[in-house]
């Protein structure tokens, strides 16, 4: 399979499993907290052992997270976060990992620092990764996150975190669904 192939086949799994946020349109996003730690590592978002399962990742997604969290998979819902510390997808390329976690469902990541690698194949899936400090949100707080204006309301606390909004470039490149689907979109970038 060569790699724009297997690029929609992973862009296409993530849209029928997690309620696509090109569908929405959306760009203020609603859900709750799953918190976790510094250094969440590609193996610990796609555990190793699964690894068999990359060419089905609905399955494969059915582990996210499972080491740091055995019920994590139970208990996320559409559009709810995931919520870390620094250097959150640590660890190999692969683009399955941040493909499993919008398959499960997840609305975006946010974390104090993402590993490059990591950052840019979320973007490139379609999923949204936010820099921002994490100390103030809780697993289980409600939080809104506008991706246009950089603010994460934490109803559950009653306050408001600033983050870096996301560049134009990037939100049209969600809002399409994903890198590939924003190319065939516009038959080229349209930046």
């Amino acid at each position: 399979m060569n790699e724009v192939n297997h690029k929609n086949k992973i862009k296409n799994e993530a849209e029928a499993n997690s309620g696509n946020f090109s569908s929405k349109k959306s760009e203020v996003l609603y859900g709750r907290a799953f918190k976790f730690g510094d250094g969440i590592s590609t193996d610990l978002i796609a555990p190793g052992r699964y690894f068999h399962l990359r060419s089905n990742l609905t399955e494969l997604a059915k582990h996210l997270l499972e080491d740091a969290d055995p019920e994590f998979t139970k208990k996320v819902k559409r559009g709810d976060f995931i919520v870390a510390g620094k250097n959150f997808g640590l660890g190999s390329s692969r683009e399955h990992a941040p493909a499993i976690i919008k398959i499960a469902g997840v609305g975006a990541v946010l974390a104090k620092s993402f590993a490059r690698i990591f950052f840019r194949n979320s973007i490139n899936v379609g999923l949204p990764a936010l820099i921002c400090d994490t100390d103030k949100i809780n697993s289980c707080d409600e939080l809104e996150v506008d991706l246009r204006k950089g603010i994460v309301s934490n109803i559950t606390q009653k306050i408001e975190l600033d983050f870096n909004p996301l560049p134009e470039v990037m939100i049209k490149i969600l809002n399409d669904g994903g890198l590939v689907e924003h190319i065939v979109k516009n038959k080229g970038f349209n930046l």
